[in-house]
């Protein structure tokens, strides 16, 4: 099997003589403002690390730039905010890089690019703590500003797959069992999600929904039940999940395995450590339904080398 073989056959639940590898890292901020170099970058890391396929990164273009999000005092401003529309810089910059990104990489590269919820996007913005003062002061106004984000965020997916990325990973977040409760993430929430979700797997059948967790605070994974897509990506250290159960609850390939925290095995463990996990977690996931890779991002302090053992590991299985 080539390459874009592997991990097509991986997308859609089929047999394949090796189980595909991926893991990413930010590209780092020197080169965000150069298309070209930016390419290269993801480009050199597919050749250094030897993955199967890429997890396009969105670095530079992570806060929403809505004029009504600018010094917020009170939630009913929520309801100024405004589309941004097609011709955007940042819907527009981002899918023109997307497509000098997929055309460095070529065509035996299946490319799947980061894309948040729209809750996300806001927070990104704002950050938790006001996201959360302003969710809790007029939820009705949180919901419009996301539903307006979630109509540009369908635009700029549908320029990404325009662009020629394979797919979207979107990451929900938001889902902490300590943030709302699930009656909560349902009513304020989802409808945002899915509008975007929903969109996505119009136009590819080769997305992935990563289910992000990080400082140790698990998610609450009913308020996701029913989100579909090719793939899932999971925590499986933080949510505490492993593959074989992963397998049942989400209903479709699964993708992770390794933890990507600082002081992990994949940070500290010898070749010989990784490698052993790498088989071991080839051996839990079969060929059938997984996707090896890490619970998130890894750390740009990672030496590129230490996903090649693995993945080395992974194709000798």
């Amino acid at each position: 099997m080539t390459k874009r073989e592997r991990v097509t056959a991986a997308f859609h639940g089929r047999e394949v003589d090796h189980v595909p590898v991926c893991m990413w890292q930010h590209v780092p901020q020197k080169y965000w403002d150069d298309d070209n170099a930016f390419a290269e970058f993801q480009l050199n890391a597919f050749k250094t690390t030897h993955v199967d396929f890429m997890k396009l990164s969105g670095d530079k273009y992570f806060t929403w730039p809505a004029p009504a999000l600018e010094n917020l005092k009170s939630a009913k401003e929520l309801y100024d905010i405004e589309p941004l529309g097609p011709d955007h810089p940042f819907i527009r910059n981002q899918t023109r890089r997307a497509g000098t990104v997929v055309r460095t990489l070529g065509r035996d590269c299946v490319t799947l690019q980061l894309v948040f919820a729209p809750l996300s996007y806001l927070r990104l913005k704002l950050g938790y703590p006001a996201m959360m003062r302003l969710i809790r002061e007029d939820p009705e106004a949180v919901k419009h500003a996301c539903a307006v984000i979630a109509e540009d965020v369908k635009l700029l997916v549908s320029g990404y797959i325009g662009a020629g990325v394979d797919g979207i990973f979107y990451s929900v977040q938001n889902g902490e069992t300590d943030r709302f409760t699930e009656k909560e993430y349902l009513d304020w929430v989802r409808p945002s999600d899915t509008a975007v979700l929903d969109h996505m797997n119009r136009l590819s059948d080769m997305n992935a929904i990563h289910f992000c967790a990080w400082e140790q605070r698990p998610n609450r994974l009913s308020v996701w039940k029913g989100y579909k897509a090719a793939a899932v990506s999971w925590s499986r250290y933080i949510d505490i999940m492993d593959i074989d159960e992963a397998k049942r609850q989400f209903g479709c390939t699964v993708w992770g395995g390794f933890d990507n925290r600082p002081g992990s095995l994949l940070y500290t463990g010898t070749k010989a450590e990784i490698e052993a996990e790498a088989r071991a977690l080839v051996a839990r996931g079969g060929k059938t339904g997984f996707i090896l890779g890490a619970d998130c991002s890894l750390g740009g302090e990672l030496d590129p080398e230490r996903i090649r053992w693995a993945a080395d590991e992974a194709h000798r299985v």
